[in-house]
């Protein structure tokens, strides 16, 4: 027996919206902060394919464990891989898989296990197609499909759904710690593989007030190029947690004298910039340290440890803030009501799983 649909198949995606739609007609679920991934088992062969159509197999062999001990020995699934560390869902250790050596792979699965959180069944255990069938009754069946086969204890999971904009509200305002917004899915619609029309992604926004602990030249004309922002931990310590650039030509100039006249090392005390990627040149990779005078407000969206991830929008400076009250609290500390959506966490001694046998894909 072969399953009806195969690897590569168009993951079903979303619009981004301003604002979840209100019911009747809609469900909704956390958007976790992970790696989109299709789960293929036909018998003995697993394959865990990306959004983008490529095979993340080899780099989570964890996973593959935990899909060949669900016992069902045929089905698809859509999911989220995530890697839960300290608390928090860590999407830092979750890139560092995506590794060219197999045993650098098989540590890090080792002593940060990945969970697949899964959220649609799109062939059941009896290897029938459900794409065609309406979210309520695939929904339906995956968690049956859930019952019989997910203990809710190991590498699998299953992502929470609702029907209640109230709860799907709650979920977004804890966004923060692996969730970084709600998706609301039509309730009617068949799985639209490849298209946006059944799917909306609300994601969360949230600002900071950050000190300029350091600022980068432009890389051509004398100008700012970038500032370098910094949060205190409880030690007292000036960490680097990003950098904001959004000015405009006449903004990089006038800001210049007010930054050069706050030069002055050493900027951060704690975690400081890194050195210059290859895209830098000479000038735009050297950073000027500050004394922590100035103060701003900035627009960002994820978190890594204790890093933006993108770039942020600068919204205000902050004249009126203190610098020593713009502290790290502001962006950490939402990862365990996170991990409560699911369970927790495994629990890792530090052996391997026991597992009911390997798949030819973990290899």
């Amino acid at each position: 027996m072969t399953l009806p649909i195969k690897s590569p198949f168009a993951a079903m995606e979303a619009l981004v919206g301003d604002a979840l739609p209100s019911p009747p007609g809609w469900r909704y679920e956390p958007k976790w902060d992970g790696f989109r991934c299709l789960v293929f088992r036909d018998g003995d062969k697993v394959d865990l394919q990306s959004k983008a159509g490529k095979l993340l197999t080899r780099y989570f062999p964890d996973v593959v464990d935990a899909v060949v001990a669900l016992g069902a020995k045929r089905f698809v699934l859509d999911g989220e891989i995530v890697v839960p560390v300290k608390g928090a869902l860590s999407f830092d250790d979750l890139l560092q898989r995506i590794h060219p050596a197999a045993s650098r792979v098989q540590a890090l699965a080792e002593s940060h296990p990945a969970l697949l959180l899964v959220f649609d069944l799109l062939v059941d255990a009896r290897g029938t197609s459900l794409v065609s069938k309406p979210l309520d009754e695939r929904r339906d069946r995956l968690e049956r499909f859930a019952r019989r086969f997910v203990d809710g204890t190991g590498g699998v999971r299953l992502s929470p759904s609702t029907d209640s904009l109230a709860v799907a509200r709650r979920w977004f305002r804890s966004a923060g710690g692996g969730i970084d917004g709600v998706i609301a899915k039509r309730r009617d619609a068949a799985y639209r593989t490849g298209q946006r029309d059944a799917m909306i992604k609300v994601k969360h926004v949230r600002t900071a007030d950050c000190v300029v602990g350091g600022f980068r030249y432009a890389s051509k004309g004398r100008a700012v190029g970038s500032l370098l922002l910094g949060l205190y931990d409880d030690a007292g310590l000036l960490h680097h947690v990003g950098f904001t650039s959004g000015f405009s030509a006449d903004e990089r100039r006038t800001l210049l004298p007010t930054v050069e006249k706050l030069i002055r090392p050493p900027g951060f005390t704690g975690q400081a910039p890194g050195g210059p990627s290859r895209w830098s040149t000479e000038r735009s990779a050297e950073w000027k340290p500050l004394a922590p005078k100035l103060v701003v407000e900035v627009e960002y969206d994820h978190v890594s440890g204790i890093r933006f991830r993108h770039g942020t929008r600068l919204v205000r400076w902050r004249p009126d803030k203190a610098p020593r009250q713009c502290t790290l609290d502001q962006v950490t500390g939402h990862g365990r009501r996170v991990l409560a959506l699911i369970g927790g966490v495994r629990q890792h001694s530090g052996a391997r799983p026991t597992r009911r046998g390997r798949s030819p894909a973990a290899k």
